[in-house]
């Protein structure tokens, strides 16, 4: 995916706090959320600071633009993040009604995403969906991933 400039743009602001995450001793995950062409949530992995296994950059941007907004629902909005989501970041994103999600590494292990888009139209378990767009900025985000692992060996 090459992604539009301001694709790009939120992409690096995700990478930026995957950094911060990083240097705090979090697995490096950033994600923003972006509606009408504004930052209205951020967050990076917070699992270990939280003590909070559902601390995961995308729930903490969530909740982070949800505060703001004084809703739980955010329609029309994009998430950027810095690894494919799983699905319970995945369900929170149904949940919270985003129009988009772009994201840059993709996660062998536990991303979902193409379990999300193998889901059936009309299938009644799943009551809203977005488009999926992967890989932008990804071997950026993946090497980021690789050296935090490596350091920690």
């Amino acid at each position: 995916m090459t992604g539009t400039p301001d694709d790009l743009r939120f992409m690096r602001l995700a990478l930026d706090l995957a950094r911060a995450a990083a240097a705090a001793g979090e697995v490096p995950v950033g994600a923003v959320l972006v509606q009408d062409g504004g930052v209205i949530g951020e967050g990076g992995n917070r699992l270990v600071a939280a003590a909070d296994p559902t601390a995961h950059a995308e729930i903490v941007a969530l909740r982070d633009a949800a505060a703001r907004a004084g809703a739980a629902r955010l329609p029309g909005s994009t998430l950027y993040v810095t690894l494919e989501p799983c699905l319970m970041c995945l369900g929170a994103m149904i949940h919270a009604r985003i129009a988009r999600l772009v994201h840059a590494a993709w996660d062998p292990k536990v991303g979902a995403t193409k379990l999300f888009a193998s889901v059936p139209v009309g299938f009644q378990g799943l009551n809203h969906r977005f488009e999926i767009a992967g890989g932008l900025l990804a071997d950026e985000s993946a090497e980021l991933l690789r050296a935090f692992f490596r350091a920690r060996r």
